[in-house]
């Protein structure tokens, strides 16, 4: 039995309520809720809100955190990248996504979306760090018939080591794009997805060389590629998306694809900035929120994130009232958990407990005229108190147990990347 929790007299919606945590689930939200508890908790001061969902990263990145920055994004890949993600162990892996989940925690950010290398590693890591997380297993084949097979293999062999094994853990597939894996292994894929009922996420539409290569390549830009390949459907999201018409939304939203937006990476790398949310919303797509990698976000900061997305998407489009605030909380919490088939990023009785408290006595909402306002524009993931993940506490007062030995165990393995 997990200890009964009740936050007192915490913000929420503008008002103090009090909040009923047994075993997993939120089991009460009201005024005043007059029950002991095993452990009570001091909502005044503070604001909650569901735990973010960030639907695009790569965590053990977090090793490769500012190494060659200021790149274009193909040299920065073969060049900077993959020959040092070549050298990554188990062990590395598993203290780098350690690290990845220890700043998530600290920021807010209770589930995520991880497409990397070393899976069985970032699933021990995540086990023990109380994160939920939808782990896709990386493929690439680069043409290669045999190195094709290889991968269905690795697909089949993890799938059986992962898949329903834990209860906060989700196996999905992740092809990296569809220039470093072949049409038909995306089709094989697409076929294991709709079997085994799982998520697929791949890189797509991502800068305007990826999008000439595929009509030089394939005869069509990257939406029209896949929609010919019949790999559309309502378990695949695409990362990035930024180049894609009218008539390829309406293809997205006509198979139930979902796309994240990763503004970051998307700014550092200079991919591109006219990211079409405000249209693939209008026509039915789900749209969450990403950070990318470390190595190309610098930060796993999904309020950070949320600022991003909404000053970008009000620059280019030269519209202040485009990207709301509120919008941007949406699609970094609920709209990212549908996303990712989990159900949290709510705050109601039955759903999952996964939940953060925010200080309000901090700069950043002083004066508190708009929560949901200074949470976006104004605070960063420093604001985050106390984190909550499937009824345990994950954080609290800002301190996360092992942290400095985490720390310290990462500074000692990047040593190898200087």
């Amino acid at each position: 039995m997990k200890p009964r929790i009740l936050i007192k007299q915490v913000e929420w919606e503008g008002q103090p309520v009090d909040i009923l945590i047994e075993e997993t689930c939120i089991r009460q939200i009201a005024r005043t809720i007059p029950v002991a508890a095993d452990i009570e908790i001091d909502g005044r001061g503070k604001a909650v809100i569901p735990g973010l969902v960030n639907a695009h990263t790569h965590a053990a990145m977090t090793l490769l955190r500012g190494i060659g920055d200021d790149m274009p994004l193909m040299p920065w890949l073969k060049e900077k990248i993959w020959p040092n993600e070549a050298r990554l162990t188990d062990e590395d892996v598993y203290w780098g996504a350690k690290l990845a989940c220890l700043e998530m925690i600290k920021s807010g950010t209770t589930a995520f979306a991880d497409m990397y290398y070393h899976l069985p590693a970032t699933a021990e890591a995540v086990k023990e760090m109380g994160l939920r997380a939808v782990l896709l297993c990386t493929c690439f084949d680069r043409f290669d018939p045999g190195l094709a097979e290889k991968s269905k293999r690795e697909v089949q062999r993890l799938f059986a080591r992962i898949h329903g094994n834990h209860p906060r853990i989700r196996f999905a597939l992740g092809p990296h794009a569809i220039y470093t894996v072949s049409g038909a292994l995306l089709q094989w894929l697409h076929a294991f997805s709709e079997e085994h009922a799982i998520a697929i996420q791949i890189h797509l539409a991502e800068t305007e060389e990826e999008v000439s290569n595929a009509v030089k390549q394939f005869g069509c830009t990257p939406v029209r590629y896949l929609h010919t390949l019949g790999v559309l459907s309502r378990q695949l999201s695409i990362a990035h998306g930024l180049y894609v018409d009218d008539e390829e939304i309406r293809i997205l939203a006509d198979h139930g694809v979902q796309v994240v937006h990763n503004p970051a990476s998307n700014m550092k790398l200079a991919s591109g900035v006219a990211f079409r949310f405000v249209e693939m919303r209008k026509a039915g797509i789900m749209v969450g929120i990403g950070t990318d990698g470390c190595s190309s976000s610098n930060n796993l900061d999904m309020i950070e994130a949320m600022k991003l997305a909404s000053l970008l998407g009000k620059a280019w489009r030269k519209d202040p009232e485009a990207l709301t605030a509120s919008q941007m909380l949406y699609a970094a919490t609920e709209q990212g958990a549908d996303i990712l088939q989990l159900k949290t990023g709510r705050m109601a009785a039955g759903y999952p407990a996964d939940l953060c408290l925010v200080d309000l006595h901090i700069p950043a909402f002083t004066p508190n005229h708009n929560f949901v306002s200074n949470l976006v524009y104004a605070a960063n993931g420093s604001c985050v108190d106390t984190v909550i993940c499937d009824g345990n506490i994950l954080m609290r007062n800002k301190k996360v147990p092992g942290e400095e030995e985490i720390l310290k165990q990462v500074k000692t393995r990047a040593q190898k990347f200087i």
